[in-house]
């Protein structure tokens, strides 16, 4: 009886396994080929891609429809990020989210206009009740786009975990079958890394590249590694398929050591408050320095991804004398198009003719602990584990300016940033904030201010300092010419700018009625649509008022004439 017992469980196993991703139940969201720009765990700046980037045939418009019977669940409509988003709420226990739509559909239009009239607010978020907003499988629930900070037209879509929110490679529900793909990934480049103080890896104690060979059977053979100490290894790698030339992320990687596995790591889910641990699984400094993305393939110290975490080992290889090693690499895309690395490595007690770049300074970074510099009248306050490693930090103030180290070392958590304004003379305090200089532009930072202590809150290294912003934001080049008639446009238009802490508020009205006006970014432009049919017949009177962050404003009036019943759009609705 034993056996067919434990056949039973395996089945049972088996059984559940698979059916922990329905791989049948969720419906292409669009009507046309499937093809990705972007994979689901694709290396973006401080955070991993948490879906599918779907092109649309770089056009918007296209036809959304919602995957499978559910109810809305969530509406964020935002300038940046997601800019007009869908989240749909399914039985079988997932979520699914649509982003970047360049306009909702029917009932779900209506919901979202009702809410922005109320609110007075082109930015809403919205969690309707689960019977306010029904969904059956195929109804067309949007209209693709390229709002928020879409970089071109296409579709992100999103399968979350209703309970947990985690976030899950929607290939595990069946869209692989849908994205063909018979190509493996590319290897750019092999790194290798010289572990600790008595490391050395190829005569050096800096990130060297390692050169590789392409062989007969599509595998690649690096040169000979010459080592001692700790040693591990990254690599710099993207994924190719069928019919598309993107270059998008890889699903999985694995080394082995002698033909026994070290590391691994697969995207199959992630949380998004684990997203920031991007800057720790690849090789930072190389980004900022020479913008190669390497993945490592070992870790310093273990970190809680949980991508990574599950590894019993760090990844590194100690090589001892008198041994070799054989060291392989391997990373797949989901449909099992794998490249393989092989990489054979020797000890060497040759010594570093490399040395490692390490400039000491009075600053030392325990990332462990709470650390707390102050000079002159700036402080800064780092909190434990802001940093993933221990090193020595420029800390430096001239003349009112903080020099914080520099961009290349990534912070997990936000440092507080404090000056002490009570020494500066003619200071215009109620229009002055911290700012960050991202290159030659200013980065604006919400001041919170208290007494002469102004701080702030801030995930980067750099430099820092007061500035004074009294300019009122630009309003200009409004898409008609004042007293003209917009008989046959279906929206009006106008710009703003703001050339220092940016764009906080803004506001349109027509003849004394606030009107909803849609903020791109990317064209720094506003737009009313006349199919919200707040217009009058004849003339109109065009106010628009604009703040920034300091509180500066610029109002902008006009007027035009529009006859209703010539409205191009109404004609179309």
């Amino acid at each position: 009886m034993k056996l067919p017992i434990l056949l039973f469980f395996l089945s049972a196993f088996c059984y559940s396994q698979s059916q922990e991703y329905p791989k049948n139940y969720f419906r292409s969201p669009l009507d046309i080929p499937l093809y990705a720009s972007g994979s689901f765990g694709e290396l973006r700046g401080n955070h991993f891609h948490s879906g599918l980037d779907l092109k649309t045939q770089q056009r918007e418009g296209l036809k959304v429809f919602a995957v499978a019977d559910g109810y809305v669940s969530r509406i964020k409509i935002s300038e940046g990020g997601y800019g007009k988003a869908l989240y749909i709420t399914h039985p079988n226990g997932f979520t699914s989210v649509y982003g970047h739509l360049k306009k909702f559909n029917g009932a779900i239009a209506d919901f979202v206009r009702k809410r922005q009239y109320a609110e007075k607010s082109y930015e809403i978020e919205i969690f309707p009740l689960s019977d306010e907003l029904k969904i059956t499988k195929d109804q067309i629930v949007a209209f693709s786009g390229n709002s928020g900070s879409s970089g071109g037209p296409h579709l992100h879509f999103e399968i979350r975990d209703s309970k947990t929110e985690q976030i899950i490679n929607p290939m595990f529900f069946g869209f692989d079958i849908q994205m063909p793909d018979t190509k493996a990934p590319v290897i750019n480049d092999l790194v290798a890394y010289a572990i600790g103080d008595s490391s050395v890896v190829n005569s050096s104690q800096r990130t060297i590249p390692v050169n590789l060979s392409l062989q007969s059977d599509g595998s690649y053979l690096a040169n000979k590694v010459f080592a001692k100490g700790n040693i591990g290894f990254g690599v710099n790698t993207y994924d190719l398929s069928d019919n598309n030339f993107n270059w998008n992320g890889i699903y999985k990687a694995e080394t082995f050591l002698n033909g026994s596995r070290l590391f691994k790591y697969e995207f199959e889910k992630f949380a998004f408050d684990e997203t920031r641990y991007i800057n720790n699984f690849i090789d930072y400094y190389r980004y900022k320095t020479i913008k190669q993305s390497i993945q490592k393939l070992f870790f310093k110290r273990n970190y809680p991804f949980s991508l990574v975490s599950g590894n019993k080992q760090s990844g590194q290889i100690s090589v001892l004398p008198n041994q070799t090693w054989s060291y392989r690499v391997e990373v797949s895309d989901f449909h099992g198009n794998k490249r393989v690395i092989n990489v054979p490595i020797h000890y060497s007690d040759a010594a570093a003719t490399i040395p490692k770049e390490e400039k000491k300074t009075p600053y030392f970074v325990k990332s462990g602990n709470d650390n707390n510099y102050t000079k002159d009248n700036v402080s800064v306050f780092i909190p434990e584990n802001a940093f993933y490693d221990d090193f020595y930090m420029n800390f430096e103030v001239k003349e009112n300016v903080l020099y914080l180290h520099d961009e290349t070392v990534p912070v997990h958590k936000n440092l507080t940033v404090t000056f002490d304004v009570s020494e500066i003379p003619n200071l215009n305090r109620e229009k002055t904030f911290i700012s960050r200089m991202d290159g030659n532009k200013p980065e604006y930072f919400t001041t919170y201010k208290k007494g002469n202590l102004f701080s702030i809150r801030a995930k980067d290294l750099g430099k820092f300092l007061l500035m004074t912003d009294t300019v009122a934001p630009k309003i200009y080049r409004p898409n008609f010419s004042e007293g003209s008639s917009l008989d046959k446009a279906d929206s009006l238009s106008i710009h703003m700018r703001d050339e220092l802490s940016g764009i906080k508020e803004y506001n349109g009205y027509l003849n004394g009625k606030w009107i909803l006006m849609e903020y791109d970014f990317k064209t720094k432009s506003l737009t009313h649509y006349f199919s919200e049919a707040v217009y009058d017949e004849g003339k109109n009177e065009l106010k628009v008022v604009v703040s920034d962050k300091m509180g500066n404003s610029t109002i902008f009036e006009t007027h035009f004439f529009k006859t209703k019943n010539q409205s191009s759009v109404e004609k179309t609705n």
